[in-house]
């Protein structure tokens, strides 16, 4: 590994960081600079000792304050402070005093008879208000996801907070930025933390997804303009890519911008798990295509190379005879005596991606394949990742053999990987065979069904 750069200082390629997520302060020294900080952290540190006495352990948060913070006026002074001062405890507070404090406010919630106050709306309303009041109510969200099905009342909050969160974070509303190896290093700093596709190995492999040859863009909200939302990864072929070592091979030569025609989006990762839910909607990867177009005219497609992160569990719950229904060539053939059921096709499928495998064994891990990519429940696809390219009016195109011979590939998928089409002209179409409950799949892949 090569050694890091000089700007690098405060990085982690492990993702272990000690400055990501915190506010980092520049105190003066001395002189009156020294004497007004001093002041502050005085001043802070009173408020928060009042605040703790306020909602110490033996204090509680009373239903008349929740109702407060439920159903006062935006513009009432007095609530809106409390507003302030409860969201200041909640951040100071261990895990089961936030539970506390929430488990007030859905049970005061729940018995007032208002759909608007009831569930929440004026409260976060009130909260978004203040300062940093949108990053605290993500955070807030990650809270109440977690406890989602212990806390009577939550999942009321949680879904009309994610109603809210849908509006404040339209696509239209964020800022699509590139990062280059020139980049602040707090921000590449947050690449390695946040991404969750495949894991940043170190300094060499940092410089190589921000190289001059590929492109890396960020999300964010003008509000959290130090939080990148979404990372979105992406290389250059003269073909569609069928393998992702390939892609993220450091020793392979520099691409050449020339001769690219395809552009191949590898690595995806949402950094923000109380924003789980949140359909950005198919405007965010047109934005970015619409940003590479400009600066690579020559740019003809644009696909994906993407995980098939829950094909294994998937498998591995299928019984015998549902696996030599999908695997029979013909639907009037008998089924064979002592079939293998889903687990053993998945060691099956395991030893032959490390290995060498046969065409007939391909041929049944792609059509086991292409049928679990192509199922849908409650009107979702079932695969997250097919959720979200399908959901953002893309066509499953192409399967690929070995893609992904990583620990983690072979664990999820037998090392297989799939082709996402972005065709630009068929989005609007495919997403609304989509919401029809058909997935649109390439020729290829229905030959496979």
């Amino acid at each position: 590994m090569s050694s890091p750069d000089p700007r690098a200082a405060g990085r982690a390629p492990s993702g272990k960081s000690t400055s990501v997520g915190k506010p980092v302060s520049s105190t003066p020294a001395s002189g009156e600079g020294a004497d007004d900080a001093s002041a502050a952290v005085a001043g802070a540190s009173g408020l928060m000792a009042r605040i703790g006495r306020l909602w110490d352990r033996d204090a509680s948060f009373t239903p008349a304050q929740a109702q407060a913070l439920l159903s006062a006026r935006l513009t009432d002074v007095a609530a809106n402070r409390l507003a302030r001062e409860w969201s200041a405890a909640y951040l100071a507070a261990d895990a089961r005093v936030r539970r506390a404090l929430l488990t007030t406010l859905a049970q005061t919630a729940q018995s007032i008879d208002d759909a608007d106050i009831g569930g929440g709306q004026r409260l976060f309303k009130r909260l978004n208000a203040l300062p940093d009041g949108l990053r605290f109510l993500v955070a807030l969200r990650t809270d109440m996801l977690k406890w989602r099905k212990q806390v009577p009342g939550l999942p009321a909050f949680d879904s009309t907070l994610q109603d809210l969160l849908s509006a404040w974070f339209d696509v239209g509303l964020l800022e699509l930025r590139r990062l280059t190896w020139d980049s602040p290093a707090s921000l590449l700093e947050k690449l390695i933390v946040y991404e969750a596709v495949h894991e940043i190995q170190s300094w060499d492999d940092l410089r190589h997804r921000v190289a001059g040859d590929r492109r890396c863009y960020a999300y964010f909200h003008p509000k959290m303009p130090d939080v990148p939302l979404i990372f979105v990864e992406v290389a250059f072929s003269p073909t569609m890519a069928d393998n992702v070592q390939s892609l993220l091979d450091t020793q392979a030569p520099s691409g050449d911008l020339d001769r690219a025609r395809w552009a191949i989006f590898y690595s995806i990762s949402n950094t923000q798990a109380g924003l789980r839910g949140i359909s950005f909607g198919n405007f965010l990867l047109k934005r970015v295509i619409d940003a590479m177009v400009e600066d690579l005219p020559k740019l003809k497609s644009f696909a994906t190379l993407s995980p098939i992160p829950g094909f294994n569990d998937w498998l591995a719950k299928q019984d015998a005879p549902a696996i030599e229904k999908l695997l029979r060539e013909k639907p009037e053939a008998r089924p064979r005596g002592r079939l293998p059921d889903g687990e053993r096709w998945v060691a099956r499928l395991q030893k032959a991606a490390r290995g060498s495998a046969s065409e007939v064994v391909q041929r049944a891990a792609f059509k086991l394949a292409a049928h679990y990519l192509s199922s849908m429940k409650n009107g979702q696809p079932l695969d997250p990742v097919a959720r979200f390219h399908l959901g953002n009016g893309a066509r499953v195109e192409r399967l690929n053999w070995a893609a992904d011979r990583s620990a983690k590939g072979i664990a999820q998928s037998s090392a297989m990987m799939v082709n996402y089409l972005y065709a630009l002209d068929d989005l609007d179409d495919n997403l609304a065979r989509l919401n029809d409950g058909t997935p649109v799949v390439s020729r290829a892949i229905a030959r496979l069904r």
